[in-house]
């Protein structure tokens, strides 16, 4: 085979994906209830997932590594970004191999499909695709996009005709429709929590913090990151939004990083031992 016809093979495949494989309507609102969502700041290193096995989770990039001494099969792995596939495949395949089902953005399977076809065999394999970013059709500008989005109840977006930058920020409701990047995976993950129908999601290592790094790499074999870039412009109005926008009554958001960035005043911050009478309580 040569190199067009492995291009095109792979484009099929992520058509299908997208068209006929895992399409994300049939898991909308199927579930209900607590959530936890790994992520690989230094805090989640602490938290004993053994201990809450029963409730579900979701685990990206290299948070899968918390799992890797457990039993417990996250719900949901997420990888949306195609440098930590080529850089951290091992990594991407624990993901796959451990959790009930796979969530990758369009170009970390794509890159994945190139590197190791078969590390997506009989497994769940769900295709995330942004919002504007369809895989056939007609890519509006993002401000063309936010204006449309504001009519639409699955989609929280900003507008604004003066600025670009807003009019990338928002939450989508459902993953069919695609889902907004907000420059840090653990957001991507708060819109699948929602679309599954989870109603109250904890937050575990969502430091933010660009040091000390993540917990389960340090010093010169880290993978660089863009937090110190990305966070005033991106991260922080999407978690914002996020706040103000769709947190509520049924969709409660908790932190439990009491290192984390995002300021408290957005969701609030939970100590290990107030977790149990959250779970339990409506």
């Amino acid at each position: 085979m040569n190199a067009n016809d492995s291009t095109g093979a792979i484009e099929q495949q992520l058509e299908a994906y997208w068209d006929g494989g895992r399409p994300f309507e049939s898991c909308r609102g199927k579930y209900s209830g607590a959530v936890f969502i790994i992520a690989s700041g230094p805090s989640a290193g602490a938290f004993p997932v053994e201990r809450y096995g029963h409730i579900p989770m979701i685990a990206m990039n290299g948070s899968i590594m918390r799992f890797a001494d457990s039993s417990i099969r996250p719900l949901f792995y997420l990888c949306d970004d195609r440098g930590f596939v080529r850089l951290r495949l091992p990594l991407v395949r624990q993901g796959i191999q451990r959790s009930q089902h796979a969530a990758l953005g369009y170009g970390a399977l794509e890159v994945l499909l190139q590197n190791d076809s078969e590390a997506v065999d009989d497994h769940s394999i769900f295709l995330m695709q942004r919002t504007n970013r369809p895989i056939n059709g007609r890519v509006l500008s993002d401000r063309r996009y936010a204006w449309r989005a504001q009519k639409d109840p699955d989609i929280e977006c900003d507008f604004s005709l003066l600025r670009q930058k807003p009019n990338r920020i928002g939450f989508s409701r459902n993953m069919s429709k695609g889902y907004f990047i907000g420059r840090t995976i653990p957001f991507a993950a708060l819109q699948l929590a929602y679309h599954l129908g989870f109603t109250k999601v904890f937050l575990v290592g969502v430091d933010l913090n660009a040091q000390p790094g993540r917990f389960y790499e340090q010093g010169e074999a880290a993978l660089p990151t863009r937090l110190d870039d990305d966070f005033d412009d991106y991260i922080l109005p999407s978690f914002e939004l996020l706040a103000k926008r769709v947190v509520g009554e049924h969709f409660k958001v908790f932190n439990m990083s009491s290192a984390s960035r995002l300021p408290r005043e957005l969701f609030p911050y939970v100590a290990p031992d107030q977790l149990d009478d959250l779970l339990t309580s409506s």
